[in-house]
């Protein structure tokens, strides 16, 4: 049995996980979500969220060792940790996910894509301290394979994505580079493109590369698919 903590991408919370989490009970582990700061049902405001706050908040869930998953812009959000302390991360798993690089943000890597498939589809708070994704784009991009249902599940809990974690890059230590780590890119994402993921994860070992035949919401397009694909990835 693994314990598995999943941290979820821009906008997002630990509300997206819901299918997920029992379909890996059924395969004998345990499975819990968080929500970062300033997402999901923390109340901090965008001006006070930091990419430090995100690694903090993460190690504060791991209280026993755990096989680390992260989604999309969560990628930032497990590194810092394991940047700061993994002493209880046994895997980071980037699931279609930014892999952080040195002096580099996000909004770095976001714009070194081939494609820029969000063009136009976000809206920036007054403040300009977040962004959110508008309808469209949560039909179009982020849950394009998903079930009508899953899709306006997602826009009923699509919340706002602070700025500023993602205008930052990451601070590497050093600690972190012994923790293995796992790629799982999605073939139909059309919110990072499938060639973006490719590169990213170039330095993966073939060994620790997977896929699914899904767009950018695997938990809720295919969440046993999703099971399956961790199950494997921590029975080796």
């Amino acid at each position: 049995m693994t314990r598995f903590l999943l941290v979820h991408g821009s906008a997002h919370g630990a509300w997206c996980w819901r299918d997920v989490i029992p379909a890996l009970e059924a395969l004998g582990h345990e499975a819990v979500a968080l929500d970062l700061p300033g997402s999901g049902d923390d109340p901090t405001p965008p001006e006070a969220v930091t990419l430090e706050g995100y690694g903090q908040a993460i190690l504060g869930a791991l209280d026993r060792p755990s096989v680390v998953v992260g989604h999309s812009a969560g990628g930032f959000a497990i590194r810092q940790a394991a940047e700061i302390d993994p002493s209880h991360i046994l895997r980071l798993v980037y699931l279609c996910a930014y892999v952080p690089r040195p002096g580099a943000s996000l909004v770095d890597l976001r714009k070194e894509a081939p494609e820029q498939p969000l063009a136009g589809a976000l809206e920036l708070n007054r403040p300009r301290t977040a962004f959110r994704f508008r309808d469209e784009a949560v039909r179009q991009n982020l849950c394009a394979d998903c079930p009508p249902d899953a899709t306006d599940y997602a826009r009923q809990h699509l919340g706002w994505q602070a700025i500023a974690p993602q205008a930052t890059p990451l601070r590497f230590t050093g600690k972190g580079a012994a923790v293995p780590q796992s790629y799982i890119l999605c073939e139909q994402d059309r919110t990072i493109p499938p060639a973006h993921q490719r590169r990213m994860s170039a330095g993966f070992a073939p060994g620790d590369l997977y896929s699914l035949p899904t767009g950018h919401s695997p938990f809720l397009a295919a969440p046993q698919a999703l099971a399956d694909v961790l199950d494997g990835i921590v029975r080796g």
